[in-house]
C-alpha cells in the first residue's frame, strides 16, 4: 500500500504492518491499484459463466452449509444472497470500535480485490466507498466461532452496503439509507456468489487480533519505560544489562531488549551513586530479569505479526475461483480458507505475552511499596500510617493482573461444533482476539500505576537525576499528575497514567530507541 499524502493505494496481497497500523491510528482514503480490476472482472465473468451453464457449484446456485445439496433457480440467486445476509446477521454485544472497522473493511477489500472471489467490481467499489465517506458498519462484537468465516460480523458489515440496519458516521449512529443518501452511494443489489464472498473470511478476527498487537506494542514499550524507572527509583544495578551476559544465552528479543534498557538507564546520576558501596549482591527478578522477560515478549509479538499480517493479505472466504482450470477454464474450488486456526493461536500467544507484561510490572509496584526492598518510604508517601500512599493502588494492580491470568487462558483450545455437525470444528478465533482488549487495558492500568510508583520514587532521590530518557518521561506525567504528598483521590491520577501509556507517549521522544521492535 502506497501513501500519497492523506491517501492510500491499495495493493491487494502486499499490505504492510506499516500499512495496518497506519489505518487502525487513523482514517484516510482508500485508492484501489488499477491493476486489480482486471482480475476482479476475469472472476466475476467465471461466476456468471458458471451460471450460465446451469452445473451446480457451491454458494453461487446452491444452499450453504448441510443445504449445500439444495439446488436453487437462477430466477432466486439474487434472493438467495439476500436472504443470507439478512439471516446471518445475528451478532450481539457491543459495537466494534472503528479502529477495529477500518481493519475489516481494507481486509475485505484487498481479498476481493485479489481476484478469487468471483465479485464484480462494484462490490469492491462501494466498500471502497463506503470505507472513504467514513461509513462505519455497526457490527457487533459476539457471534462468531472463528470457522466458516466470521459470518456473522462480516454479515453485519455486508447489511450496511444493502441499506439495512445502522452504521457509524462520526461516532454517532446513523441508519444505513440515510447515510449511503447522503454520501451518494448507491446500495447494492448482491449477485450470484457475492453475499458468501462478503461473509466468508476471518477478517474480523484478524482485525480483532491486530488491534490488540498493536496496543501490545504499545504497552511493551511503555512498561521496558516504566521498568527502567522503577530500577532507579529502588537504586538497582543496570549489570544485568550487560550485553555479554545476553550474548551467550543468543535469545533474539532478550539481546534487543537488554539494548534498549542499556540505553533507558544510560548517564543516570542516581545510578552512578551507589556504583561504590551498594551492600546488595543482586536485585529481585522483577528488575534483573526484564531483558529475559520482556524479550521474550518481544519475540512472540514478532511471531504473532508475522502470521497476522499473512492473513491480512490472504483470499480466505470459500469456494474460490481460478483461472487455471482444466483446458484453460475457470474452476471453482470448495477449501476451508475461512478456517482461522492460525489467527486463533496466535491471539493467544499474544494473550500470553500481555498477561506477562502486566504481571512482571505487578512485582515492581509491589517493590517499590515496600520499604524493606525498595530503601524508599513504606508505600511511597511521607508521614505513612496517615497516608496509605500507593497501597491500595497495588491492590488495583493485583486484581488486574490476576484477572489477566484467566483470559490469558486459551480460546482456541475450545470447539464447539455448528451447522449440524457440518462445521464441525472451529477456532474460536473471534473470541481470543476480543478479549485482548481488555487484558490491554488492564494491563495499561498496571503499567501506569507502576509509571506513578516509579516516579514517586524518583522525586525521593532528588536533586539526583535520572537518565536524560527517563527524566524527560517524568516530566511529562509531572505536567499531568503532581506528586503524591499525602492521600488525595487516587483513581483521577490512574487514569491520567494509564492514557499516556495507550497513547504511546512514554516513548514518544525516543522512538528510534524503539525503532528495532519494528524492523
Amino acid at each position: 500500500m502506497t501513501q500519497h499524502a492523506k491517501s492510500w493505494t491499495l495493493k491487494p496481497g502486499a499490505m504492510t504492518l506499516a500499512d495496518l497500523r497506519a489505518v487502525w491510528a487513523a482514517p484516510a482514503k482508500l485508492i484501489l491499484a488499477a491493476e486489480a480490476y482486471p482480475v476482479i472482472d476475469a472472476s466475476a465473468a467465471a461466476v456468471q459463466a458458471i451460471v450460465a451453464k446451469g452445473d451446480a457449484a457451491y454458494g453461487i446456485n446452491t444452499g450453504f452449509g448441510l443445504l449445500a445439496k439444495t439446488r436453487i433457480p437462477d430466477e432466486k440467486l439474487e434472493q438467495l444472497q439476500r436472504n443470507l445476509i439478512l439471516s446471518h446477521s445475528v451478532g450481539t454485544g457491543e459495537l466494534l470500535s472503528d479502529a477495529v472497522v477500518r481493519l475489516i473493511m481494507l481486509m475485505k477489500i484487498g481479498s476481493l480485490a485479489r481476484g478469487f472471489s468471483g465479485v464484480r467490481p462494484l462490490i469492491v467499489d462501494t466498500l471502497i466507498a463506503l470505507y472513504n465517506a467514513g461509513i462505519m458498519p455497526a457490527i457487533p462484537a459476539k457471534g462468531s466461532v472463528g470457522a466458516s468465516g466470521d459470518l456473522a460480523p462480516l454479515s453485519h458489515m455486508t447489511l450496511a452496503m444493502l441499506g439495512v440496519g445502522d452504521v457509524r458516521v462520526n461516532g454517532e449512529l446513523m441508519a444505513a439509507p440515510e447515510a449511503l443518501a447522503q454520501a451518494g452511494i448507491a446500495p447494492v443489489v448482491l449477485a450470484a456468489k457475492e453475499g458468501l464472498a462478503l461473509i466468508n473470511g476471518t477478517q474480523v478476527s484478524n482485525a480483532l487480533a491486530l488491534h490488540g498487537l498493536f496496543m501490545a506494542e504499545r504497552l511493551l514499550e511503555a512498561a521496558m519505560v516504566t521498568g527502567a524507572l522503577s530500577l532507579d527509583a529502588a537504586k538497582g544495578s543496570d549489570a544485568p544489562f550487560d550485553a555479554r551476559v545476553h550474548a551467550v544465552r543468543g535469545q533474539p528479543g532478550q539481546i534487543l531488549a537488554a539494548q534498549m534498557y542499556r540505553q533507558l538507564v544510560a548517564n543516570s546520576a542516581i545510578r552512578a551513586s551507589h556504583l561504590e558501596g551498594d551492600e546488595r549482591v543482586q536485585d529481585p527478578y522483577s528488575l534483573r530479569c526484564q531483558p529475559q522477560v520482556m524479550g521474550a515478549c518481544l519475540d512472540l509479538i514478532g511471531n504473532v505479526g508475522r502470521t497476522l499480517l499473512i492473513e491480512a493479505n490472504a483470499v480466505t472466504d470459500n469456494p474460490l475461483i481460478f483461472q487455471d482450470g482444466p483446458n484453460g477454464q475457470a474452476e471453482i474450488v470448495s477449501g476451508g480458507n475461512f478456517h482461522a486456526e492460525p489467527v486463533a493461536f496466535a491471539a493467544d500467544t499474544l494473550a500470553l505475552a500481555i498477561a506477562e507484561i502486566g504481571a512482571l510490572a505487578e512485582r515492581r509496584i509491589a517493590l517499590l511499596i515496600d520499604a524493606t526492598l525498595s530503601g524508599l518510604p513504606p508505600f511511597l508517601v511521607r508521614d505513612p500510617g496517615v497516608n496509605s500512599g500507593f497501597m491500595i493502588a497495588h491492590v488495583t494492580a493485583a486484581a488486574l493482573a490476576s484477572e489477566n491470568k484467566s483470559l490469558a487462558h486459551p480460546a482456541s483450545v475450545d470447539s464447539l461444533p455448528t451447522s449440524a455437525n457440518q462445521e464441525d470444528h472451529v477456532s474460536m478465533a473471534t473470541f481470543a482476539g476480543r478479549r485482548l482488549d481488555d487484558m490491554a487495558h488492564n494491563t495499561a492500568v498496571i503499567v501506569g500505576i507502576e509509571l506513578l510508583a516509579a516516579a514517586q520514587g524518583i522525586d525521593f532521590h532528588r536533586p539526583l537525576k535520572t537518565s536524560p530518557h527517563l527524566e524527560h518521561v517524568h516530566h511529562q506525567l509531572r505536567q499531568k499528575v503532581p506528586f503524591f504528598d499525602a492521600d488525595r483521590f487516587f483513581a483521577p491520577d490512574i487514569e491520567a497514567a494509564k492514557q499516556m501509556v495507550l497513547h504511546g507517549e512514554l516513548s514518544s521522544t525516543c522512538k528510534n530507541l524503539f525503532a528495532p521492535l519494528y524492523a
